[in-house]
């Protein structure tokens, strides 16, 4: 029987991550998709999931298990692994979509994520293929246009929260739609539909969260207990998928809300993994240490029940307290990604994170790892006040500290982020591909700051990823903490030299 709708994870991994894409980045489940997923299956409606990305399909591939599938709709959810990253991966899911409105024009394409709520019209304007995008999140929407009779002009105009192409190409801007309520997540976005999604053995973790499990990667799950952030970063668009508001210029930080999933409903996903024998989790809140009665109660829970999971979770240094440490360690949080971003707190202070310029934040690094728990610390180079020195310094302070992973980012102006929007206004060059969004691809486009260029910045970030992915305090770490398998993975991983367009190579 024909699905009312076909929710699609694309393939995007090689343009984005070059030959790191073959080995070394985590393959992850669809989250999202699987949750739409699961709204559509409880109202009511023929669904399923596409992953092309885990079943390493080609666009010519995917639009050939598209056309055979038949779906009423075809719904590409166009998120990332990372919270900022749904415009990298619109790489793979607009080729998909060009390829699959020549060999099926009757299927609608709809689209769903961060990319397009930012920039609903200007997707529609630019991508031919693609007929209806979502303004936020898009449950309500997706479901109101489920329970269409016919997917017409006269009918989709009174859906909210959508833009779509009428039959005379005119793009058409609908009313905004309201996002699920905290109090109603549970009956409308009921958790991920894992059995809709292929075994959880085919995705992959990063290789640095396997090392506390053995350095084995899979099997690999991911899932949401909160979603959204009450701050206001300038470099984040996470909070794009939250907006009710079609006005022009609206960014995240406009959409900062805060919501989460009752403890006693989280703990069944848990339940589910343990079952199914999964080790490797990661929470992918933006921030899962934050509101102490949701994350405490759900370790409390995971305790109760002895499970022994490798938990990867996120924090900010001034959320993470210490008498919250000896309970997340038991609970099987054995990394916390910690966004430091930059250590300077006049730099900070620019893209509002000086709300813990008081706290120190070295100490802070010293009671986690002291509690057991390993410490995946998150800098950024190139925020507005940049320069060679300040850089230098974090790479130093970075290195001083030896975490036990580290990522180096290059600022970038996501779509959705406050930064797009000054971007924007100053003239500033913007990558001109959806590849050229993401960190590791060889069309990357990072901002400048007011005294160096994007391409300063980026042989800066590259060049101290190498060199602190090479210093021998740190492989020692690595070997003392994890043994050799994960230097190993580490050295393996270092041989993969990133090309880049802006750098010459």
């Amino acid at each position: 029987m024909q699905p009312d709708i076909l929710f699609i994870h694309p393939n995007s991994s090689k343009k984005i991550y070059q030959d790191l894409s073959k080995d070394h980045s985590a393959i992850e489940p669809p989250i999202w998709a699987g949750m739409l997923n699961n709204a559509c299956l409880k109202a009511g409606h023929r669904s399923e999931i596409l992953d092309c990305e885990v079943l390493r399909l080609s666009y010519e591939k995917s639009v050939q298990k598209i056309d055979e599938i038949n779906p009423r709709i075809a719904c590409f959810v166009v998120y990332g692994q990372q919270p900022s990253a749904s415009s990298q991966n619109m790489e793979g899911a607009v080729e998909t979509s060009k390829l699959l409105k020549k060999l099926c024009p009757e299927i609608k394409i709809l689209f769903i994520g961060g990319h397009v709520a930012a920039l609903p019209y200007e997707t529609l304007n630019e991508e031919e293929s693609i007929d209806i995008v979502a303004c936020n999140e898009g449950v309500i929407a997706v479901l109101n246009i489920l329970n269409l009779e016919k997917i017409k002009d006269e009918n989709l105009k009174k859906i909210k929260g959508i833009f779509f192409r009428n039959k005379e190409g005119i793009i058409e801007k609908n009313l905004p739609e309201a996002i699920i309520s905290k109090k109603d997540l549970q009956n409308s976005l009921p958790g991920v539909s894992w059995h809709a999604l292929p075994d959880l053995k085919n995705y992959r973790t990063a290789g640095w969260h396997s090392w506390s499990n053995n350095s084995e990667k899979s099997p690999f799950a991911a899932l949401y207990t909160s979603l959204g952030c009450p701050y206001k970063c300038s470099f984040c668009m996470i909070n794009i998928i939250n907006r009710t508001n079609n006005a022009d210029n609206i960014s995240s930080e406009n959409s900062n809300i805060f919501r989460w999933w009752n403890p006693d409903f989280i703990i069944q996903q848990f339940d589910h993994f343990a079952i199914n024998n999964i080790k490797n989790i990661k929470i992918a809140d933006e921030l899962f240490v934050l509101n102490p009665n949701h994350f405490m109660k759900i370790c409390d829970l995971i305790i109760e029940r002895g499970y022994k999971f490798n938990i990867w979770a996120y924090s900010r240094i001034d959320t993470c307290k210490p008498q919250f440490l000896e309970k997340l360690k038991m609970a099987g949080v054995n990394w916390l990604g910690l966004g430091i971003e930059n250590p300077n707190n006049i730099i900070r202070k620019d893209v509002h994170k000086d709300s813990f310029k008081e706290v120190k934040i070295i100490d802070i690094i010293n009671l986690i790892r002291n509690s057991g728990i390993n410490v995946a610390a998150n800098y950024i180079f190139g925020l507005p006040d940049e320069t060679q020195d300040t850089m230098q310094s974090t790479l130093d302070f970075a290195m001083d500290a030896n975490t036990e992973m580290v990522n180096f980012y290059s600022a970038m102006a996501y779509p959705g982020s406050p930064l797009y929007l000054q971007a924007k206004k100053n003239n500033i060059p913007l990558p001109t591909s959806y590849s050229g969004y993401s960190q590791h691809s060889y069309e990357t486009l990072n901002l400048p700051s007011h005294s160096l260029t994007s391409a300063e910045i980026l042989r800066f970030r590259d060049d101290a990823w190498m060199k602190y992915h090479t210093n021998p305090s740190y492989l020692k770490l690595l070997e003392n903490k994890f043994g050799l398998p994960a230097v190993k993975n580490l050295q393996n991983t270092t041989k993969i030299k990133l090309k880049r367009k802006i750098l010459g190579n």
